[in-house]
């Protein structure tokens, strides 16, 4: 538990150990507790803030982002979440992850900020990590910092930090307990980002109207895909045109998936509209998207059977991987280990799912949070997949048995595909980390 007197560890993996339980509850939305830290840090950055919020695709707006300002010769730094294998994926710098023995000492520079308050303030694990890291960018010379919005946007921690261009990715229904359960509501959660007199980009083709209103009352430079900027192309090349220019024969991005050109658009629209400050040339555009690395989404891995990681967690996600492995081409079975939190909409998610698995392996996963494989079991059963000589479902007790028992049942030139949690992803990571070492 957090206390008056400070706390301080020797090293990042006593910190993170500290921060699971140190305050009360895992997700405390609001910012009145991080502001009161942040004020006593002094945060503030000396450059353009680019803030990504969305349902889904903001973890591939901000690499599209951070690839293409990197190669266009700038000092980016990108904070995403969550990470997958180590936490220093979070704080990145010209495309590297931090070092532990850097970061560990804004960890203790937040710490001494929280514990010289009047009043004791506790702050959750989202919360105090990203200050350390907001902190590490601040005190660094960079031309431009992206930051992704780890749920929401209006109250997530993120946002005490002004953004001079907020980008609102795909709108869907997804921690409707927490933002609302219709996508009007959601909208207006997310376009919490903007910032009045300043610039916002929704990559959703079909923005709520709450969105497009709260724009307007802030007097933001609103962007939007079908108005401001468009996409054309054929299976060869693709194009962009915008408010003042047209970019043509771009080659698809490195990223695979049913809406990366939905993304990449969105991208180079903030490109564009922030380029008399930050201005990019089209060879770096074109080298980000082809340089541009994202592990977990659509990421297919080399060699044989085909293997599919994909962290697809909400129906709308679902919906987009299954238009993806569906044109990937024939394979005669499909197996998927699935994993999931138990407050996810998992009929919704599973749905998509249907038409594109043959044989279904569930995972218990290793919080609490997470649906029980048996749940998951059942679920699958009452929505009709049997047990057959050509499909079926089982449980399994972790994510490394369901691996292990699929890559003994798997012919050569079936597909495995690997979703739902980034527990589940991030699991099957780990494994193939340890077969190549």
């Amino acid at each position: 538990m957090f206390s008056k007197e400070p706390h301080y560890f020797s090293n990042l993996q006593s910190w993170l150990a500290f921060l699971e339980t140190a305050h009360p509850v895992g997700i405390d939305m609001g910012l009145t507790r991080i502001n009161k830290v942040q004020k006593a840090l002094n945060l503030k950055f000396q450059c353009p803030v680019i803030t990504v919020a969305g349902t889904n695709g903001k973890g591939s707006i901000c690499a599209f982002l951070e690839s293409i300002y990197a190669e266009a010769g700038y000092k980016v730094a990108c904070h995403t979440s969550p990470h997958f294998l180590d936490f220093t994926e979070r704080a990145r710098i010209d495309r590297h992850s931090v070092s532990e023995e850097l970061l560990l000492q804004h960890f203790h520079a937040v710490e001494k900020a929280r514990s010289s308050l009047d009043e004791l303030v506790s702050l959750s694990y989202f919360e105090f990590t990203t200050l350390a890291i907001l902190h590490l960018f601040a005190s660094m010379e960079l031309d431009v910092v992206i930051l992704e919005v780890g749920l929401g946007g209006r109250l997530d921690a993120v946002n005490i930090i002004d953004a001079d261009c907020a980008i609102i990715a795909s709108i869907d229904l997804d921690h409707t307990a927490l933002l609302g359960n219709t996508r009007e509501l959601i909208a207006v959660e997310k376009a919490g980002i903007m910032r009045p007199g300043k610039i916002a980009i929704c990559a959703d083709p079909l923005p709520p109207s709450t969105l497009i209103e709260h724009a307007s009352q802030l007097g933001v430079d609103l962007w939007l895909h079908g108005r401001d900027f468009n996409v054309s192309g054929d299976q060869q090349q693709w194009g962009w045109s915008g408010r003042t220019r047209r970019l043509n024969g771009l080659a698809y991005p490195a990223l695979r998936g049913a809406n990366q050109l939905i993304n990449a658009a969105a991208v180079i629209a903030a490109l564009m509209s922030l380029r008399d400050i930050l201005p990019v040339g089209v060879q770096a555009i074109r080298n980000g998207f082809a340089m541009v690395d994202l592990p977990g989404r659509f990421q297919v891995l080399a060699g044989q059977p085909t293997v599919v990681l994909d962290v697809a967690h909400n129906p709308h996600a679902s919906s987009a991987l299954a238009a993806s492995l569906d044109k990937m081409g024939y394979f005669p079975f499909t197996h998927a280990i699935f994993g999931i939190m138990s407050d996810k909409d998992i009929e919704g998610v599973i749905r998509p799912m249907l038409g594109i698995v043959d044989y279904w392996h569930c995972v218990n996963l290793s919080i609490p949070r997470a649906a029980t494989a048996l749940q998951l079991q059942h679920t699958l059963e009452s929505m009709g997949v049997k047990n057959t000589n050509e499909s079926g479902v089982t449980s399994h007790v972790t994510v490394d048995e369901a691996y292990e028992k699929t890559s003994e049942l798997i012919g050569q030139n079936d597909r495995m595909v690997v979703f739902g949690s980034f527990l589940t992803v991030s699991a099957v990571m780990s494994l193939q980390k340890l077969q190549k070492h």
